[in-house]
């Protein structure tokens, strides 16, 4: 097992790991992880405060998630890793030659094209109904209150507040994107720091939802007006959409490496290129973290499980090869082989016959929550429902109008998903959740924070603060400004295209919590690049 006792913290920021006994929430969100351990004094089990978690996260970040976005879900729970996939498929209504009539000759990012079924409440309900120890509609009351009452606004959320609404006034000037301002920009402007924010309309709906055991949203009064608005503002999204949906529990696909399994949810979801990428680098030794050598070939490795996954993740059922070809050793070993001594231009090879919240929590009981849920490049569509504050998702942006493509559009279809929890145990005992939000940076965020931890004996909130890099596409690879300005010379002696980067949120935002099976103890961490915490008691 890992060992915490003595491990260092070369790459702290500002704090520790935090440790505790009988419960732990850790998000991006203070107020939000408070809702959750609330519920947790209050009797309620880590899959409770992993709901009311991210209700509340609806509220006190829709520069990120929102009720109208996507959820997926690892639970553990009596010594079973349990999966959920909570991602909506686009309308039935709509298809590629639909789209192209429009005039578009690819899938926009805003408006009701990329508008898919959202799944986040039935995650919720779901998740409650099969594993919760509270009445649903308990879970949901620190939202509610936080919708209605109102919240001061942190720094980061202000920050990403105001970029959308600056970027929006001059993007969204449809008629039908007006009820985004007048929900999230009522006085003009973006809300500032420490300014309070309420939207009466988001605590109905979370009222309705709590009320109703999530039925509402999908087959009543919400439903009823996501549909109708869909209909008169010329949506393909119909009320059947939202009838017919459920969330659907899944097995979880994982990886062994270097004797631990790392866990991720299958396709649609975007998990399984962090495990390529694992597979191919666990046929290496790393004996420095801060070495050129470690960098080029975690980066290599990226590269080739990006473009696999490009190239044939889509719905598991649809897929043209299979989960286990693409995770197969004899595979990783053909892909490790074409990692050498320079920066390679990624070619798929050929297996034989990415705005975002998460959350992980933990109770007395063992049981944890791996949680992730997005309405994806910040508020989405730019859609807001009105009278509901329901900002709906863009996921359908991922979709492709190439014909010939494995995640071409189609009627009732899920996209390839960038969200992604993670789940970490060893020899069938857990370690813990664990996640990096952030779209395309979040497989690259697992492998880094998994390597941090298992080859570099990093504890939690090291592994979450060391300096972090993102490949982009072809040679481009990001790195913070605070990476190591010599290896970073020396990765672009070696062809890379190394671009510094001021913004640390580009790097994505990470939480995590492991548990010390000897002792029962938890230790937590939160992403120190944002307005995170870590709850316990």
């Amino acid at each position: 097992m890992l060992s915490f006792n003595h491990l260092s913290n070369p790459y702290s920021v500002s704090r520790n790991s935090v440790y505790a006994k009988n419960g732990m929430v850790a998000t991006s969100q203070p107020l939000a992880a408070q809702a959750g351990l609330d519920i947790l004094k209050k009797g309620g089990n880590a899959i409770d405060a992993a709901i009311a978690t991210a209700a509340a996260l609806t509220v006190v970040e829709p520069t990120s998630n929102g009720i109208g976005g996507d959820a997926f879900a690892l639970v553990w729970t009596k010594g079973i890793l349990h999966g959920l996939n909570a991602s909506g498929p686009s309308p039935m209504s709509i298809s590629i030659d639909a789209v192209k009539e429009l005039g578009h000759s690819e899938i926009p990012a805003h408006g009701w094209i990329p508008v898919t079924v959202p799944g986040a409440p039935a995650a919720w309900a779901e998740l409650s109904k099969r594993f919760g120890k509270l009445p649903f509609h308990e879970l949901l009351k620190p939202a509610i209150t936080y919708a209605e009452k109102g919240f001061p606004v942190s720094p980061t959320l202000s920050r990403y507040w105001r970029f959308a609404y600056e970027k929006f006034k001059n993007t969204l000037t449809n008629p039908v994107f007006q009820y985004w301002f007048k929900t999230f920009a009522p006085k003009g402007r973006a809300p500032q720091v420490g300014e309070i924010w309420a939207s009466v309309d988001h605590a109905k709906t979370l009222q309705s939802i709590a009320e109703t055991n999530g039925e509402s949203f999908y087959r009543g009064e919400l439903a009823e007006k996501i549909s109708t608005f869909s209909k008169e503002t010329g949506g393909f999204l119909k009320e059947e959409d939202l009838t017919t949906y459920q969330p659907e529990w899944v097995e979880p696909i994982s990886v062994n490496y270097r004797g631990y399994d790392v866990w991720e949810i299958p396709p649609n979801g975007q998990g399984i290129v962090a495990l390529q990428a694992l597979n191919i680098l666990k046929g290496y030794e790393f004996h420095s973290k801060d070495s050129v050598d470690t960098y080029h070939k975690q980066i290599e490795a990226i590269k080739l499980a990006f473009v696999d996954a490009a190239k044939y993740v889509t719905e598991r059922e649809r897929m043209n090869v299979t989960v286990e070809q693409l995770l197969d050793e004899s595979y990783a070993e053909k892909r490790r082989a074409l990692i050498g001594d320079e920066a390679m231009m990624p070619e798929a090879g050929e297996p034989s016959s990415s705005g975002t919240v998460y959350l992980a929590t933990a109770d007395s009981e063992g049981n944890m929550v791996s949680f992730i849920q997005s309405n994806y490049m910040g508020f989405g569509s730019g859609i807001v429902v009105p009278g509901t504050g329901i900002a709906l998702q863009n996921r359908g942006h991922n979709f492709t109008l190439d014909w010939n493509h494995v995640n071409a559009l189609e009627g009732g279809k899920r996209t390839y998903h960038t969200i992604i929890p993670g789940f970490l145990t060893k020899d069938n005992v857990a370690i813990g959740p664990f996640g990096v939000m952030g779209g395309f940076m979040q497989p690259q965020g697992h492998v880094q924070v998994i390597m941090n931890t298992i080859d570099f004996g990093l504890h939690p909130q090291a592994a979450l603060d060391a300096p972090r890099w993102q490949w982009v596409k072809e040679k481009i690879v990001h790195v913070e400004d605070r990476f190591p300005h010599h290896i970073a010379q020396a990765l672009a002696r070696k062809g890379h295209n190394i671009q510094i980067q001021l913004e640390p949120n580009s790097f994505g935002r990470g939480q995590i919590i492991w548990r010390d099976n000897k002792t029962g103890v938890l230790i937590g961490a939160s992403e120190s690049r944002t307005d995170g915490t870590v709850t316990a008691w």
